[in-house]
């Protein structure tokens, strides 16, 4: 399939895999890749810009292939070494990286003038055209559904995506509650040029994450997300557990009082206890309402594979059925 995201991107197939804390790793990313998506390393899951660029290497060493690298901006008191994980995405020969998080506009001049390409995430169509504004190559609208965050004005990708085809000149992906063929052929349907997955992707046999998480997507249906620190303004859609649960009920407790101390011991820092131990309770991590529609665990070429050819049936199959001579 060839669409503008395939071309700006140089991949077979309009399949990105999204940015990820402690899912997004080289593994991963290769995988994606290979399979002919465009797979992407977190980078703020790397601690120092040393630790990515060693990330970036392994990556190549596993693929000959395009990789994206996601470099989230965080609007934290002490932020991490932003031109030092910039540094490490040039030195290290990246051709795409994912923005995230508040604007980008202060390291665009680096990416370009490396010869990089910008993807940025956004959840709306004005933060989309502020992308645009600023020299992003293409944005990834996230709609209401995704897991993550989905910003604060709550519109479902049925009516992001059309408003976007409408407003945007750049290239677009489609992503939050994209799974299959079904999505893709939808999202492309709306104007979109591809689709960005996130939760579909770590429940795949090379997401290097623990069993037990990957057993929860499978296990979990689209009713099982909550929204958490909706009060601060910091919206993140999450698989529900006795940690959100809690959460949840400390935001009603705490009502306008609430601070984001009130709920950091169940949200701060505790990815690696999830992803890696495995420990399932211990805190909120990010899942998708697309949760319900996740029924597998292949690898990520039989993923890949089993969408485009799907895809391939609707358009070609369905769809002409459907056409009056």
């Amino acid at each position: 399939m060839k669409t503008r995201i395939t071309e700006l991107f140089n991949i077979e197939h309009p399949i990105i895999q999204g940015g990820m804390h402690f899912v997004g790793f080289a593994e991963l990313a290769a995988a994606v890749s290979n399979a002919g998506g465009l797979g992407c390393i977190t980078g703020l899951t790397q601690r120092s810009p040393a630790d990515l660029a060693n990330e970036i290497a392994r990556c190549k060493d596993m693929t000959d292939k395009p990789f994206a690298v996601n470099l989230t901006f965080l609007p934290t008191v002490s932020s991490p070494d932003y031109p030092g994980y910039v540094k490490a995405i040039i030195e290290g020969g990246v051709s795409v990286v994912e923005t995230a998080g508040r604007n980008p506009e202060q390291v665009m001049p680096y990416l370009k003038q490396a010869g990089i390409k910008v993807i940025h995430k956004c959840t709306s169509v004005r933060h989309a055209l502020k992308a645009q504004s600023i020299g992003c190559d293409a944005v990834s609208v996230d709609g209401f559904e995704c897991g993550g965050h989905p910003g604060e004005d709550d519109i479902p990708n049925m009516i992001l995506l059309p408003r976007a085809a409408d407003e945007l000149e750049i290239p677009f992906v489609s992503s939050g509650g994209q799974s299959d063929a079904r999505s893709l052929v939808a999202s492309l349907a709306m104007g979109a040029e591809g689709m960005n997955m996130g939760t579909r992707f770590m429940a795949t046999v090379e997401a290097p994450i623990h069993q037990n998480v990957k057993d929860a997507i499978v296990a979990a249906s689209e009713l099982d997300t909550r929204l958490i620190m909706r009060p601060l303004r910091n919206t993140e859609r999450v698989l529900t557990n006795k940690a959100v649960e809690k959460v949840i009920a400390t935001e009603r407790e705490k009502g306008a009082d609430l601070t984001f101390e009130d709920v950091a011991y169940e949200v701060a820092g505790v990815y690696p206890k999830v992803m890696i131990d495995g420990d399932m309770d211990v805190g909120a991590w990010s899942c998708g309402m697309v949760a319900g529609l996740i029924h597998d665990i292949p690898t990520c070429k039989e993923l890949i594979d089993r969408i485009m050819s799907e895809a391939d049936d609707i358009i070609n199959t369905r769809f002409k059925a459907m056409l009056v001579e």
